[in-house]
């Protein structure tokens, strides 16, 4: 689904603070996502971003074109009832991301069946 329906599904979502735990994971093909947990519903969801367009102005100066929000996948994959209990989870995951199909060290802690077995 994209980012505004996710949002529009459950309000507080949209009024909840979100943690982000680093926009650079990649799947096997090196598609970019970024991880985020949404303390109200206990959501770990990734979002998936469109390549974006960079252009250099007369300036130098680069620009990155917006991106349309139907373009922002977002995928729920697991319900984590407590930022501790979340952040004991993923420890190590800076490091994890930098890797390759970073995504893998992903799953092994947030199996794809989590999301829905705590629904």
């Amino acid at each position: 689904m994209d980012i505004e329906t996710f949002y529009e599904q459950n309000e507080a979502r949209r009024e909840s603070a979100e943690f982000e735990f680093g926009s650079e994971w990649t799947d096997a093909a090196d598609n970019e996502y970024e991880l985020s947990w949404v303390e109200a519903t206990g959501e770990l969801y990734l979002m998936v971003e469109p390549d974006a367009s960079i252009n250099e102005d007369m300036f130098g100066d680069f620009l990155v074109a917006d991106e349309l929000v139907s373009d922002l996948t977002v995928v729920v994959i697991a319900r984590v009832p407590s930022l501790t209990e979340l952040e004991d989870r993923l420890q190590g995951w800076e490091d994890a991301m930098a890797q390759e199909n970073s995504l893998a060290w992903l799953y092994e802690r947030f199996p794809p069946e989590s999301a829905s077995a705590q629904g």
